[in-house]
């Protein structure tokens, strides 16, 4: 038994040594006892199929997720169809000054709030032999290679047990190793009933709502042993045994974002049984070697070394270090970015079903803000990370899921805005790709009635583009660009000779009037423009590539509402000069040009956004600081860019936690997990993606082949020395370098299409051009 465990060690430590041989530490989170919170269990998942592992000796917890289990069902196309006529109501109270008036019309433009994306089941192992104590408990997750796993002795024998989510195999797989007499529970916090045979378990039942209206799952357990199992009503019994292993699958009836999950759904307890059946004739090792491997084609493009991170750092269990980090910790800071990546491929595989607020990991029956998409920043700020970390498979999801928006789309534009061409999305969205402005028509209009969702999302596209430069994919997404940038040209409406959109909101932010008027609804609002013009801008490039014609574009260029500075110096946020009623205010949805958009260049700009940054303060979110680190670092202040990074790095203890010692703000979890708080997943990815614009910037035309890159454009003095492999940089290039008292020591540029590239760096400028899967190498 004892060697059988030592093998399992150096499975570990194999992985480990590969990452210490590509110049990075192991990157693992590990910790000394079971996790009693959440926002301690560690995640796992295949992009589809997920489980929160918290460990434990009596009791082992393990939540299950399935990222297609939502309540509701397709949405209702001919919802609202008369909404769009309070529309010119409103813009008269604008146009009149009579905000109070504007504020109260647009309920009548609110549509029903989103359906909830829900948990799966929860399985406990649990004990059945009494134990005079345990001791030497460790829990881990090894990033290196997507597995977690926890060990202790008990009573002079030794426990170890490993989890992961295999997306080829379409399963979690448990193994269990010692002295193994326990039970196994399965149940749920939805509708549902398990049932018991010979060594399997299977549970089905519903998303909350009415069984003939909403989506049907079937779990499927089986049990592998040395020992024996008996099945009990609904539980199983493991007995006298040294090893085994647990596979579970499960599968939904969802079909797609318009098909009935009943009457049109899919085949789900065949498909889970299918699931099951291929898995009988792999063994665990099997499954376990096809997992990593798997994983590791993504995980392994992309190694960073930041400063000299050190083993004691490594050694020290991760809530602790992350508690007493102080921008001190070089282990730390690589871990968070490479944490944020992992949970990336973990997340996001599921085609049409993109990384929601959870990613896929909620314990709650009623998750936060329903666990939908939130659109006016959070889902964009997902799938800022996966092109220049090398992960744009990542990013497919969210590709047909605008595909999925744009169809319902084109009837929310109808309905609620009178337009007849083109589409839009609002504020929230779920499974079902709704696309209507939320609110229930009795909700703040600050967040309900923004219609810019559509516009923006689709930036995704282009930049898949420029980071691949794939003709041939931009030819097939053309027509979504298009139709977001046609329903923006029939919206903005002419005010002074310029083009404005009325009504406008700047997300879930209000604004004081000069004569006192606390408000939401405004015209000209600067974040819609931001977002306007850079889809306009893309267009005349994208158009231009496709051949179709831009000058609708270039002329409602020509005529946008410019932006303007306020009296303080900051980019104002609304048509007038007006100030936030929070100042702190979390959104800086006005910066959008600045990043993740790419056309705020002037120099009076910058120092606008500049100036924002310093009145918004860092005491912010955790979603929020991602974005901040993204828009310092853009604005090339490295030492704030790292200053913002440190305060994602606070320590928040979980949100049920009431001890003396309890932290709450916005920061990161002790598993790691960003807290907004409550746990949202945009604040991970956003801090990934800042590491990345902190070390590298880049710029591309999508008319010609010809990129700019510039090395380590926003580097902090903490990480003076360092490297990085595998970032990806616009114009399809693939970058590596190394660097030492902040200067690029050598570098290498990989063309995955042929192109020219200018290199900036060390006060440098040099030209290379490249064919196809050529690289060249420069030195500083």
């Amino acid at each position: 038994m004892m060697k059988r465990i030592l093998l399992l060690t150096l499975g570990v430590l194999t992985a480990g040594l590969t990452a210490l041989a590509d110049g990075q530490l192991p990157m693992r989170l590990w910790y000394e006892r079971p996790a009693e919170y959440f926002e301690e269990s560690l995640p796992i998942g295949n992009g589809k199929l997920g489980a929160l592992v918290y460990g434990g000796t009596d009791t082992c917890l393990v939540q299950l997720n399935d990222i297609t289990l939502w309540t509701g069902k397709p949405v209702d196309r001919n919802l609202d169809r008369q909404a769009h006529e309070w529309i010119p109501r409103i813009r008269e109270a604008l146009f009149n000054e009579d905000y109070r008036l504007a504020d109260s019309l647009q309920l009548h433009v609110q549509g029903p709030n989103s359906q909830f994306y829900q948990p799966l089941g929860e399985l406990r192992i649990i004990s059945t032999t009494k134990t005079a104590g345990t001791s030497n408990y460790r829990r881990e997750l090894n990033l290196d290679s997507a597995i977690v796993s926890d060990r202790f002795t008990c009573d002079g024998g030794s426990t170890a047990r490993e989890f992961f989510a295999s997306a080829p195999d379409k399963v979690i797989a448990i193994r269990l190793r010692g002295r193994i007499d326990c039970q196994l529970q399965l149940s749920s916090l939805v509708p549902h009933e398990v049932k018991a045979t010979a060594a399997q378990l299977t549970m089905t039942g519903h998303a909350t709502g009415a069984a003939t209206e909403s989506i049907h799952f079937c779990t499927m357990l089986k049990v592998k042993t040395d020992g024996q199992v008996e099945a009990g009503e609904a539980t199983l019994s493991i007995s006298h045994a040294t090893e085994a292993t647990i596979y579970i699958v499960n599968e939904t009836s969802f079909n797609g974002f318009d098909r009935h999950p009943v009457s049109e759904g899919a085949p789900y307890i065949e498909h889970a049984a299918n699931d099951l059946w291929h898995l009988q004739n792999l063994s665990y090792d099997e499954l376990r070697s096809r997992h990593v491997a798997d994983y590791r084609q993504y995980y392994d493009r992309l190694h960073l070394t930041l400063g000299k991170p050190t083993q004691a750092e490594m050694e020290r269990p991760t809530a602790q270090l992350l508690k007493n980090y102080k921008g001190d910790s070089r282990y730390l800071e690589t871990l968070y970015f490479q944490y944020g990546r992992y949970l990336l491929i973990a997340s996001s595989r599921t085609p049409g079903v993109p990384a929601n607020l959870q990613g896929l990991w909620t314990p709650h029956l009623w998750s936060p803000w329903r666990g939908n998409y939130t659109v006016n920043i959070n889902l964009e700020e997902n799938y800022w990370p996966a092109f220049v970390t090398n992960l744009a498979e990542m990013a497919t999801p969210l590709d047909d899921f605008v595909a999925a928006l744009a169809e319902n789309g084109q009837h929310t534009a109808r309905n609620y805005y009178g337009i007849g061409r083109g589409w839009c999305s609002s504020h929230n969205s779920d499974i079902w790709a709704m696309t209507n402005p939320v609110g229930e028509k009795n909700e703040k209009p600050e967040w309900a009635n923004w219609n810019m969702g559509g516009a923006w999302l689709v930036q995704t596209l282009w930049q898949r583009y420029l980071f691949t430069q794939d003709a041939d994919y931009l030819k097939r997404v053309y027509p979504l660009l298009k139709g977001a940038a046609d329903f923006c040209l029939d919206w903005l409406v002419e005010r002074n000779g310029e083009l404005i959109t009325a009504p406008s909101t700047s997300p879930e932010n209000e604004y004081v009037t000069d004569r006192g008027y606390h408000g939401m609804t405004c015209y000209g609002g600067t974040a819609d423009l931001a977002i306007i013009r850079e889809l306009l801008l893309n267009m005349v490039e994208a158009g231009t590539l496709c051949g179709d014609s831009v000058a609708a574009y270039r002329e409602a260029l020509a005529r946008l509402h410019p932006y303007t500075i306020g009296k303080d110096g900051d980019l104002n946020e609304w048509y007038y000069d007006w100030r936030d009623y929070d100042p702190h205010h979390r959104h800086q949805s006005h910066l959008i040009g600045l990043y993740p958009g790419n056309h705020i260049k002037e120099e009076a700009l910058l120092k606008a956004c500049e100036q924002t940054l310093l009145q918004k303060g860092d005491q912010t979110t955790g979603w929020s600081t991602g974005w901040r680190i993204n828009l310092w670092a853009r604005l090339k202040k490295a030492d704030q860019a790292f200053h913002i990074y440190e305060k994602l790095l606070t320590y928040v203890s979980p949100d049920n936690y009431k001890g003396p010692d309890r932290r709450h703000s916005g920061g990161t979890y002790p598993n790691l997990f960003d807290a907004h708080p409550p746990f949202q997943i945009d604040g991970n990815f956003g801090g990934t993606a800042g590491v990345c614009e902190m070390l590298l910037q880049s710029q591309c035309s999508g008319r010609k082949p010809h990129a700019t890159i510039e090395l380590l454009p926003a580097l902090p003095a903490a990480w003076s020395e360092g490297s990085v492999s595998g970032l990806c940089a616009r114009g399809g290039f693939e970058v590596s370098m190394e660097w030492a008292a902040g200067q690029v020591t050598k570098a290498t540029v990989r063309a995955k299409k042929s192109g020219t590239v200018t290199l900036l760096y060390n006060h440098k400028v040099k030209t290379l051009k490249l064919k196809a899967g050529q690289t060249k190498q420069v030195k500083g």
